[in-house]
């Protein structure tokens, strides 16, 4: 905002004035922006330009899962070229495993599975993104088609986290032990049905 205001400061005195000129010069640029590549018109149009500039958004969204939210990956400070190559192999396998699961998953997930109905909703490729009406329908009731709850990637997770394997060991120390795993509930099923999981 400092550049849109001269400001005279004294010992006793303080004022200040709007620099109009540069506001208004700023304010005709407002909600415009401009993609420019090198690469020429033939081998990309415009219109695919602009959507791959706004994949860039799902880079992020990547790194920032692979930082933050999911994967919390924490620095780790090596300086031999194979050991980090290795530390990025891992982080992007993780990733990777990460998307794989989320790709299977969306069924029972606030994500959007229609992506091509959505992507019909809008109006140009400088619209915003718009949502497909199941995933717009799935957001407002919190349920998915076949009645179950609808979750976040997250909460999901920690559902499923509640599956164990308990090793018991009979009172008759002649007896084997033996696991008992968790029977899982409906929606845990179906999860593990999505990810190809048997237990």
């Amino acid at each position: 905002m400092g550049k849109h205001f001269r400001l005279q400061i004294d010992e006793d005195s303080f004022s200040y004035e709007r620099k109009q000129a540069n506001i208004e010069k700023e304010e005709s640029l407002d909600g415009i922006y401009v993609i420019r590549t090198n690469v020429p018109a033939e081998a990309m149009s415009s219109e695919q330009a602009v959507r791959n500039y706004k994949s860039l958004s799902g880079v992020e969204r990547a790194f920032r899962s692979l930082k933050t939210v999911d994967l919390q990956v924490r620095p780790i400070h090596h300086r031999q070229p194979d050991r980090v190559r290795a530390h990025i192999f891992l982080c992007m396998l993780a990733y990777y495993v990460e998307w794989q699961m989320r790709k299977r998953l969306a069924p029972l997930l606030f994500d959007d599975e229609d992506k091509a109905a959505a992507e019909k909703l809008r109006a140009s490729v400088v619209a915003p993104a718009q949502r497909s009406t199941a995933a717009q329908a799935k957001a407002a009731s919190k349920r998915t088609p076949s009645d179950l709850p609808v979750h976040r990637f997250q909460t999901l997770l920690s559902d499923l986290a509640t599956i164990v394997r308990n090793r018991v060991q009979p009172k008759d120390a002649t007896t084997p032990t033996f696991d008992i795993i968790t029977l899982p509930t409906v929606l845990q099923q179906r999860a593990l049905d999505l990810l190809q999981v048997s237990l």
